[in-house]
């Protein structure tokens, strides 16, 4: 049954696979910040670090949206529906976030269980979907979905997109115009761009993730094998930063030619490795700059835990990532 529900997703997208929207979508997301993916407030609220405030802190920094990074499978029952406790969280986060000005992009982040067994991973995701997606059915058009945050590993190429095709049918049902965000598989990369089949919806809005040079962006992070032990890795030679537009260029073409407005959904470098904070400022400004001379949205990664632009303890940003980010309006512009 399965199999036969492969084929025919499959030859329904193939027919929808050159087609392209008449009209290019609007992008309601310009600047933004991935929040509370690793906040203790999903599973006990009194230990939560975020607090709604921060919500009112960001708007009045120079953002208009946040990314909220939801790893929702945890908080299913057998049956796979979710918590009513944690339904009832999610609503007040957007909730919150509207109130404080800002547009949301709900994102399912369970991509790791997605990668490593697709087919458990499509029942749990289409549930999540069935119930999540009706309840914002009203909702503004600054509140989008995003229904997987990076597939890779099994997922890589076709087998993405016909995952994609179906919970974008789900989602359909209640959200028709809805802006639905989706990115190619390798982890969102960037080359996997031209795999991508998409159907004639003008409601898409496709999204990439950036931590080239990995080795730079990523040393030290202990959950990453090949760059655990690595330090004093520099960037911003003349070669780095044209390596950076090269990429950002071919980004660019892929829109042009398939007439989808860009967001960059994640972008950073790791701030727990001692990497001087002056290589990181210059390489999250280049990023950021890059993306805005093309007309990409983009969201930082992220707002806390790591990669950080706000500094819990001291209870303030930290300004030098968050100056570029958001430039003071005396300069630091591209």
């Amino acid at each position: 049954m399965w199999k036969a529900f492969l084929a025919v997703v499959v030859a329904l997208w193939a027919s929808a696979a050159a087609a392209k929207p008449s009209t290019v979508l609007q992008s309601p997301f310009h600047r933004g910040v991935n929040v509370l993916g690793y906040d203790p407030y999903w599973n006990d609220e009194s230990k939560r670090r975020f607090e709604w405030r921060h919500f009112t802190e960001i708007r009045r920094g120079g953002f208009d949206f946040v990314r909220l990074n939801l790893q929702a499978f945890k908080h299913m029952d057998a049956q796979n529906k979710l918590e009513p406790a944690w339904l009832a969280k999610l609503d007040e986060v957007v909730s919150r976030a509207r109130a404080a000005g800002l547009g949301i992009i709900i994102d399912e982040h369970d991509f790791d269980v997605c990668s490593t067994d697709v087919d458990g991973c499509r029942t749990k995701l289409s549930a999540f979907w069935q119930q999540v997606a009706p309840r914002f059915a009203r909702a503004p058009r600054n509140v989008a979905f995003e229904l997987l945050n990076e597939p890779h590993d099994k997922l890589n190429g076709e087998p993405w997109n016909v995952l994609f095709a179906h919970e974008l049918a789900i989602v359909r049902k209640s959200n028709p115009t809805r802006i639905v965000v989706v990115g190619p598989s390798h982890w969102n990369s960037l080359k996997d761009l031209p795999l991508l089949r998409l159907p004639n919806d003008a409601n898409l809005l496709v999204t990439f993730h950036y931590y080239e040079p990995f080795h730079f962006t990523h040393q030290g992070a202990g959950w990453v094998e090949e760059t655990k032990n690595l330090h004093g890795i520099t960037w911003g030679s003349e070669k780095d930063r044209a390596a950076l537009a090269s990429d950002f260029n071919e980004v660019a073409a892929w829109s042009a030619a398939n007439h989808r407005p860009i967001l960059l959904g994640e972008f950073g470098a790791y701030d727990k490795s001692g990497t001087p904070t002056d290589l990181r400022v210059a390489y999250t400004s280049a990023v950021r700059c890059q993306a805005e001379r093309r007309g990409f949205g983009w969201a930082y990664w992220q707002f806390d835990s790591d990669f950080i632009a706000w500094d819990m303890k001291a209870n303030a940003w930290v300004r030098p990532i968050k100056d570029a980010l958001i430039p003071p309006r005396s300069g630091g512009g591209c």
